[in-house]
């Protein structure tokens, strides 16, 4: 694997994006993703953040509740309760993972680290261009909203003034009526 990092390759941000979670209204990877991508246990994982639990606070790193964990095997994140082995998953936050690499100090963990670092920037930036889209969106809807009313109002005055030109139409080609002079 650390070959691969060398070779620039790194996992792919397509996989560490998929392992990104929003759980609490945060973005979280859950310590067995991140095991997996460092290359090492859940449990050693786990032991390294315990030995070292006072650089993890809560906005750090938090325990999931059962309702979560419920939530997330439903939406196949984690297979089954079973597959935790009755463990409760730690999610780690972004400033979280950033700080599992002063934890972890293998050249693995921390070139994947720099790799998760990456992909939280990367999505960062996807989630406020699409907002900046969104908000380019509504203006150029406005506009057409805009546009559209003053269209209508054209297309109004244009059918007034047709009727009008049809009565004035109507009104030289009636039959005149009254005393005609004779000179």
């Amino acid at each position: 694997m650390s070959e691969l990092i060398e070779n620039k390759s790194l996992v792919p941000e397509e996989r560490i994006a998929g392992k990104i979670l929003f759980v609490r209204g945060e973005k979280i990877m859950l310590d067995f993703h991140l095991a997996e991508l460092y290359g090492t246990e859940t449990r050693a994982l786990k032991q390294a953040v315990r030995r070292n639990i006072e650089r993890f606070p809560i906005d750090f790193m938090f325990e999931l509740t059962a309702d979560e964990i419920n939530k997330m095997v439903s939406q196949s994140v984690i297979p089954s309760k079973s597959y935790l082995g009755g463990a409760v998953p730690y999610a780690f936050t972004e400033t979280g993972v950033a700080m599992l690499s002063s934890v972890l100090k293998s050249k693995q963990a921390v070139d994947i680290n720099i790799a998760i670092m990456r992909t939280f920037v990367m999505l960062r930036k996807i989630l406020y261009n699409s907002k900046e889209l969104l908000s380019w969106q509504h203006e150029i809807e406005q506009k057409l909203g805009d546009q559209n009313n003053q269209i209508l109002f054209i297309f109004e005055y244009l059918k007034q003034f047709e009727e009008a030109k049809h009565l004035e139409s109507e009104h030289k080609n009636r039959p005149k009526i009254g005393f005609k002079s004779l000179q």
